[in-house]
């Protein structure tokens, strides 16, 4: 039974959770594992596939309504015969059997979630309490994917778990923080009440190949701007600090969670920190040594600092970040070169 480490205390949960299929206690049937990944055709959900996919016993439905994700990123499994693509909206209810649940849907770039901040509070709440639902029907253990936005412009540095955060809850922002707060809520809400098996894990910002290129986010958008000649943007004053983990180690520490004995939340997250300045020329040095660079603006909200303690994800689940931001760089350039015709 899964132990309980909301606020760094261990509980078990009071209640059992509900039994899957009778297929799954078959002496002679040898069922598949079912496993449902919502906003499966995004960046970090289309990488999470393509691990599921490797092993042969998963089943793997995807649900996604592609308003920030591809069915490109998926192109390699479509027509698999373990393999499903729906096209499902969160906020409506999902009918299928399934064992596992990773709900990993949501915009994550702030240009998508303010661009319909009704819609990304809905996905969170919504959306969760629906895959919940799912999840209590079933019987399925269910894995959310919050975030470090769940911390706020935070007042603890490095952020711990047990850090409550500081988040303005009226802000541009606060659609995607506040939900994601709310989702973790709804999560502990139908464990401690149900004994639905969850898994929280509050991932920090993550890069790789398939990351959409206009999306707004930081490493995207200087080597998009690299890649074309443009100056790279840093929003002022540039010594705002970031974390930067790459997707494969994203994606194996959520399957490590989601196979473990823990709830969470647990942050997952590469503690290697550096300011936008860094970044910016890192990139220039990386990408394209003679780019400038521009001071502009910041956005509303925006934190000055994010670094995860990632304690509990060593101790608990034994996994840390093995890529290191100058590997992980060149191999997203190659993808955003051959998907903008740039070649070097």
């Amino acid at each position: 039974m899964a132990t309980d480490s909301s606020n760094g205390e261990q509980k078990t949960t009071s209640k059992p959770p509900p039994l899957p299929s009778p297929l799954r206690f078959s002496k002679f049937y040898q069922s598949n594992m079912r496993i449902l990944v919502t906003g499966g055709a995004g960046f970090i959900g289309s990488h999470l596939v393509d691990k599921l996919m490797e092993n042969e016993k998963n089943e793997v439905i995807v649900a996604d309504n592609y308003f920030t994700g591809s069915k490109d990123n998926l192109r390699k499994w479509i027509g698999h015969p373990r393999f499903e693509l729906i096209r499902h909206d969160v906020t409506q209810p999902l009918l299928v059997e399934v064992d596992q649940i990773y709900h990993l849907a949501c915009p994550a770039s702030p240009i998508f979630y303010k661009y319909n901040p009704v819609k990304t509070i809905k996905t969170n709440v919504i959306g969760t309490l629906n895959m919940l639902g799912l999840a209590k029907r079933v019987g399925a253990r269910i894995l959310l994917t919050s975030t470090s936005e769940v911390y706020g412009d935070p007042l603890i540095h490095p952020q711990p778990e047990t850090y409550w955060g500081n988040v303005n809850p009226i802000g541009v922002r606060s659609c995607y923080d506040e939900g994601k707060r709310v989702a973790e809520t709804l999560m502990f809400d139908y464990h401690r009440q149900h004994g639905i098996e969850i898994r929280i894990a509050r991932i920090f910002n993550t890069y790789g190949p398939r990351m959409n290129i206009d999306d707004g986010r930081v490493v995207s958008n200087f080597i998009a701007q690299a890649l074309r000649g443009e100056p790279l943007t840093v929003q002022k004053p540039g010594t705002q600090t970031r974390s930067f983990c790459y997707v494969s180690d994203m994606v194996d520490g959520l399957i490590r969670l989601m196979e473990g004995e823990h709830t969470g939340p647990i942050n997952i997250g590469n503690p290697g920190e550096f300011t936008m300045v860094e970044l910016a020329e890192t990139v220039k040095e990386l990408i394209k040594p003679d780019v400038e660079i521009n001071m502009v603006e910041n956005t509303p909200d925006d934190p000055r600092q994010r670094k995860p303690d990632i304690t509990k994800a060593k101790e608990l689940l034994g996994w840390e970040p093995k890529v290191k931001l100058r590997d992980g760089l060149p191999l997203m350039e190659e993808d955003f070169r051959l998907r903008l015709g740039i070649s070097k």
